[in-house]
Parts: C-alpha cells; sequence; structure tokens
C-alpha cells in the first residue's frame, strides 16, 4: 500500500509541478480543469499519506499498550489527540485521519480484534485502489463508511460490497456530502427492514440546547431529526423564502405581502429570529401574516400506492433528505395534518392532472412529491424552492397543463432552459416508463449530450424499481 501509493503521489506531483509557473490566466478552459484537476489528485494522494501515518500512530498507540503506547508517552489521551496537535488540524479532521488510516492498513482488521475494537468493515478492501491512484480522498472514504455502516442481518457483506462497487461508479460526479448521501440512500434501498431502527436513532439525538455567553446574547442549538425538521423548514421557508431569492411565480394575492417583506430592513436571519419568536409566544395564534400562507404547518408525506397496500417498504416527508419507515408513514397520515401523495407504479401521482394555464397547488404538490425537488443533475433545491416548467411551450389551442408535462426547477435552472435554449425532453425508456432529460441548445462543433433528470424521491425511484429491466 505505501510503496504504491508513494509513487502514484511522486507522479500526480511530477504532473502538477510541469505548469506550476504558469499563470492560471494563460490557460484555455479545458487547461485550466486538468490543472484543478491535478492539484485535486495530489491533495488527495497527500491526505491518503497522512492518513496511512495517522493509522500507524494509533496501532502504536493501543488501549492494550497503556501508557507505554505512543500517544501517552508523548503526553496525549488518544492517538486523534496526538495527531491533531501534532498536524495543527481540528479534532474532526484527526478522526478521520485516523480511522480512514486504520481502514487503509492491511492489518487494520487483525489489529482491531486484538485490541478489543470493533473490526473494520470486511467490504473497506474493495476502497484502496481508488484512494491509492488519487481518486477517491480520505473525506470520501469516510463518507462511504459511515454511510453505509457495517454488515447486519438483514444486509451482509457481499451486498454492502455491491453497493460500494456502484459508489465508485458514481465517485467522478459526487462530491463528498452528495457522496455519503447517496451512501446513505443506497443503505435505506437495501435494508428497509433497518429504516425505524435508524429512524429511531436519529429522533433520539434530537436536541435543543440554550448556550448564554458572557456578552449577553443567547445561543440555541437544535439538533432536529427529519421529521421535526420537515415541520420547521417548511415555516422557515414561509417566512424568508422571498428575502433569500426563493419562487416568484406566486399569486397575486401574496403580491403585497412579498412586496412588505422584501422592503422589510430587517435581515434574512433577523426576520427568521423575530417569526419564530413570535411562533412560540403566541403558539396557534400566531400572527401569520409574517408567513407566506397560513395555517398549521402542510408536510406532505409521499409512498407508493404498493407499499402502502402491502405493508412493506418505506417513505419521505417533502424537502427532507432521510426515508422514514412506513409505520411513521401511518401514523402521519392517521393524524390528518400532514397531505398524502401517492405514487402509482408508472412513477407519477395518482388522480391528478388538469388542462389549463397554470399548474393547481393540488398539481404542484403532486410535482413536489414525484420530483423531490429541482430535477436538474446535482441540484438540491426543495420543492419549496422551485417552480413548474411546462415542458412543452401551453397554448390555449393545444396545451396541457397537467403532471406528467411539467417537471419541478429552481429558479435558476427554469431560467437556464428559457434564456439558453435548453428544452425539457419526455420520452419512454426501453421498458416502457417515462423518463425526462435536458437537451442543451446546438452549439455546432462541440456538441453535448443531453443530461437525465432523475428523480430525487426514493418513493418515486421505489415505484418505478420493480418495473425496470434489472
Amino acid at each position: 500500500m505505501t510503496s504504491s501509493l508513494l509513487g502514484s503521489l511522486d507522479a500526480a506531483l511530477h504532473a502538477l509541478l510541469e505548469c506550476a509557473d504558469e499563470a492560471p490566466d494563460s490557460f484555455d478552459d479545458s487547461e485550466l480543469l486538468e490543472a484543478l484537476d491535478r492539484a485535486a489528485t495530489v491533495r488527495r494522494l497527500v491526505d491518503a499519506r497522512s492518513a496511512v501515518l495517522a493509522g500507524e500512530v494509533a496501532r502504536r498507540s493501543a488501549p492494550q499498550l497503556a501508557h507505554s503506547g505512543l500517544a501517552q508517552r508523548r503526553g496525549h489521551r488518544t492517538p486523534e489527540e496526538l495527531v491533531r496537535v501534532t498536524t495543527g488540524s481540528s479534532r474532526h479532521d484527526a478522526r478521520i485521519a485516523v480511522r480512514a488510516g486504520s481502514m487503509l492498513a492491511t492489518t487494520a482488521a487483525d489489529d482491531a480484534r486484538d485490541s478489543g475494537e470493533p473490526a473494520l468493515p470486511v467490504w473497506a478492501g474493495a476502497l484502496i485502489d481508488p484512494v491509492k491512484q488519487g481518486r477517491l480522498s480520505t473525506a470520501a472514504l469516510e463518507s462511504i463508511r459511515s454511510g453505509l455502516g457495517d454488515e447486519s442481518e438483514t444486509v451482509n457483506a457481499e451486498t454492502l460490497r455491491a453497493a460500494v462497487t456502484m459508489l465508485l461508479a458514481e465517485i467522478d460526479t459526487l462530491d463528498v456530502d452528495r457522496l455519503h448521501r447517496r451512501a446513505r440512500q443506497l443503505r435505506d434501498e437495501l435494508d428497509t427492514a433497518g429504516i425505524a431502527e435508524r429512524e429511531a436513532a436519529r429522533r433520539g439525538a434530537r436536541s435543543l440546547r440554550i448556550h448564554r455567553g458572557a456578552d449577553g446574547m443567547t445561543r440555541a442549538t437544535w439538533l432536529l431529526d427529519p421529521e421535526s425538521a420537515a415541520i420547521v423548514t417548511e415555516l422557515y421557508d414561509r417566512a424568508t423564502s422571498p428575502r433569500r431569492g426563493g419562487p416568484t411565480f406566486l399569486s397575486p394575492d401574496d403580491a403585497a405581502l412579498i412586496d412588505r417583506m422584501l422592503a422589510d430592513d430587517r435581515s434574512p436571519e433577523q426576520y427568521a429570529s423575530d417569526v419564530f419568536l413570535d411562533l412560540l409566544t403566541v403558539g396557534a395564534g400566531a400572527d401569520s401574516s409574517q408567513l407566506l400562507s397560513s395555517g398549521a404547518p402542510s408536510v406532505r408525506v409521499v409512498v407508493t400506492a404498493r407499499d402502502l397496500r402491502d405493508g412493506s417498504g418505506a417513505g419521505e416527508m417533502e424537502g427532507q433528505t432521510e426515508v422514514v419507515s412506513l409505520p411513521t408513514v401511518q401514523r402521519l397520515l392517521c393524524s390528518g395534518s400532514q397531505t398524502p401523495i401517492l405514487i402509482s407504479s408508472t412513477g407519477q401521482p395518482l388522480d391528478v392532472g388538469r388542462s389549463q394555464r397554470l399548474f393547481t397547488p393540488r398539481q404542484r404538490i403532486a410535482l413536489a412529491a414525484r420530483d423531490g425537488g429541482c430535477r436538474w443533475a446535482g441540484c438540491e433545491r426543495p420543492p419549496s424552492w422551485c417552480e413548474a416548467h411546462h415542458i412543452d411551450p401551453w397554448l390555449a389551442e393545444a396545451g396541457r397543463t397537467d403532471v406528467a408535462a411539467g417537471v419541478l426547477l429552481c429558479r435558476h435552472h427554469h431560467l437556464l432552459v428559457h434564456n439558453n435554449g435548453w428544452r425539457i425532453e419526455r420520452r419512454r425508456g426501453p421498458d416502457g416508463l417515462e423518463e425526462y432529460r435536458a437537451v442543451p441548445p446546438d452549439s455546432g462543433a462541440d456538441p453535448r449530450e443531453p443530461i437525465e433528470l432523475p428523480t430525487r424521491s426514493l418513493v418515486s425511484r421505489r415505484a418505478l424499481a420493480p418495473n425496470r429491466v434489472a
């Protein structure tokens, strides 16, 4: 591991140094991106080398060595603390370096067993080569490890190894944060039986802490589980979205309120603080004029008709990245304060669709349930920040405004489509199911491939899965 890693690092450094003296403004676009990629590769390799060294520090500081271990001999309680002080890094980065170094060490699992520590995942070996090649950073390594988790009674090591293979095929298009979310998605898709347990763990981690500062200010730290966050973020978006560049295609009835909100001299953060203080002070009787729309928070619960019928699977709450167990879906729907959205086996919401100029509120809800937010590849804007785009220009004599003929796009990507010659294409895939993709404008000598627009909704993907050709 060490010799091949050093060889890759030496080669990457040599390639980077070849253009080190060239001014960035002398590069054309392709050369600039290539130079940036070379620099990133060197950084990933340096981080990997640092992790290997941190892993060796941890091995020499094993708990069974007690005071004779390296860390304690140098006056530190843990190897992570010794790495942090030696490198000047944060506690978080030191912990990641030690974990990654242990995962990369060929004898890490044996060391863990000998020291009484939990053994590392047996599928970790599949990640070593991409790290040695500089394709995978130690932070990405940690994202995969924490996102996929360990083997269980329902998910064995071989299944997780296959999930790692899927993730490695996508690493060139995923940053560390998206890689972690994708790993969590894969775990939930592979292990629906464990969703309720992971959901309970997140709910158990919720907290609200008050910290009083010496300057007289007080800081509130509110850690929300997904179910709680769905309510709080919906209220937050209603209070602040016009101040943060949110959607502008709203009903005329909201125009005066939006103008008043935009003219307010409070910052968005101050405005949100005052709104939430009012809500907490007067509860259900709060002045709803400070929020776009009124009434109690409206949380949409999305689930496939098949899962609800069969009593298995999972659902999701609009705007949240974590899935929820079916018992939670049933509980939320039973409470009557949430809007249920059922997704059919074709991937379309059930019982919607009208021919008129604007999408109705009900159709907007259905689009949000199907798309899960802006459908543009890599965009993470939630449904509340999106606008409904007509795939075909709406004409009074021929146009239709129905859910299947629309997609959700955030304002940025909606403007991109309209102002830069893009078009959204709806077509039947080889398996007969509907697909959406963004077709770029004709650029002549340098044609670009269409961009697939997959749904961000896990429930919609579950609805389509049984119909997809493996």
